[in-house]
């Protein structure tokens, strides 16, 4: 391998993929003492489609592996309100801070997931960029037992794991060389247009527009700039935005907010990137030697910025799983998901459906908002325990697992 460090032939887990799912899953595996491989086939810091809007779920987390601080450092805003506009009524909602949690953060993915990388690496995990996971190795009994990982240059090699988490995203290979089930899947699709210009100095906070059929976002991020967001029905994309994507999205946004079209065009730094949209679904959660996190496992449409939350959800669910090691562990870590995602999906869809009135829109937003408050119930749970004190330390957390590892 190209960049290639001091491999082992065996890990207690392999996670497919290193951005902030499969980051946080090898960083909360390694800080309880197994030994972590994280593959990714992007460059270490590169950047991804984002619309960076972090909600209260991701941000308490990221607070509680004590990160949030280093990424406000790094020059994410502190978001304090967030204002939707429905047509010209504008409701402004105030960010209820709380100790040790300042507001809301959106920061580029270039500083996010390198500061999930970094603390995976810090707490003992072996990451590797620019290498590919080509394929995963099978007992004779079809459990997975490992990987195989490719380079550029076209060298291969086989290595061993009790557990391979697939974090390698909506289109995930590991979930399709294991054939992973779909349990639920969504019908909205949504396409969606990303640029940035510098942060209008009149405005501070997330501002979500909506209007018949057009929705967009404005999200103060790193270096002064914001991620502006246009989202259309998928099915209005070839026909209105393909030929003219920049004059449509102008046109758009002048809908949703005059003079918001035209400031964003005039001052946009970098290229228009579009993502042409795919239905929600949700994924079996795990499998023989399989676990599935991120986009991998449960995705649902960016419209209503949860993804990052979910990932980082997921991530300490499947990498407690693993840690506990009890018979059940797997298929409690699927249930409670599945509780949290079943909502936040069906929620999202009704609001990426565009089927909505003005007048009837704000109710589906609440019902979001109350799935995403079960949501954080089960989150603050969470940070009353301390699994791996429980667990006795480092070297027993890694002989327990290595144990479940070859017993299920």
């Amino acid at each position: 391998m190209s960049n290639e460090p001091d491999l082992k032939p065996y890990y207690d887990a392999i996670i497919v993929g290193a951005r902030c799912a499969g980051a946080a899953t090898a960083m909360l595996l390694a800080k309880a003492g197994l030994r972590v491989l994280a593959v990714d086939r992007q460059a270490y810091g590169s950047d991804t489609l984002s619309t960076h809007a972090l909600m209260r779920p991701a941000v308490m987390q990221l607070a509680r592996w004590n990160l949030l601080a280093s990424l406000i450092e790094a020059g994410a805003p502190v978001i304090e309100t967030t204002t939707f506009h429905y047509g010209e009524q504008q409701v402004p909602v105030a960010i209820r801070p709380e100790p040790g949690l300042p507001g809301l953060i959106a920061p580029r993915r270039t500083e996010l997931d390198r500061v999930l990388v970094d603390a995976a690496r810090g707490a003992g995990a072996t990451i590797l960029h620019d290498t590919l996971v080509s394929d995963l190795s099978f007992d004779a009994r079809g459990r997975v037992r490992g990987v195989v990982l490719a380079d550029a240059a076209g060298h291969r090699r086989t290595i061993g794991a009790g557990h391979v988490v697939g974090a390698d995203g909506l289109g995930s290979r590991v979930a399709r060389l294991v054939d992973a089930p779909v349990l639920a899947q969504g019908l909205a699709q949504v396409a969606h247009v990303f640029g940035y210009a510098p942060m209008p100095a009149r405005l501070s906070g997330y501002h979500w527009y909506f209007a018949k059929h057009v929705s967009g976002g404005l999200i103060p991020t790193n270096d002064g700039l914001a991620c502006i967001v246009v989202s259309i029905p998928a099915c209005r994309f070839d026909a209105t935005f393909r030929a003219d994507l920049i004059g449509s999205r102008r046109q758009a946004l002048e809908l949703l907010a005059p003079g918001l079209g035209d400031y964003a065009t005039t001052y946009e730094v970098g290229r228009l990137k579009a993502f042409k949209g795919a239905p929600g679904q949700l994924r079996q959660a795990y499998g023989p030697g399989w676990l599935l996190v991120g986009d991998a496992g449960f995705f649902r449409d960016p419209l209503t910025s949860h993804g990052i939350s979910d990932a980082l959800r997921d991530a300490e669910g499947a990498a407690t799983a693993i840690i506990s090691g009890h018979a059940g562990a797997l298929r409690q870590f699927q249930d409670e998901r599945d509780s949290l995602a079943l909502p936040l999906l069906a929620a999202t869809d009704a609001i990426a459906a565009f089927d909505w009135s003005l007048e009837e829109l704000p109710l589906r937003h609440k019902r979001f908002s109350e799935a995403m408050k079960a949501e954080v119930e089960v989150l603050k749970g969470r940070s009353g325990r301390d699994l791996f004190d429980q667990l006795g330390g480092r070297r027993l957390v890694s002989r327990h697992v290595e144990e479940f590892c070859h017993a299920s």
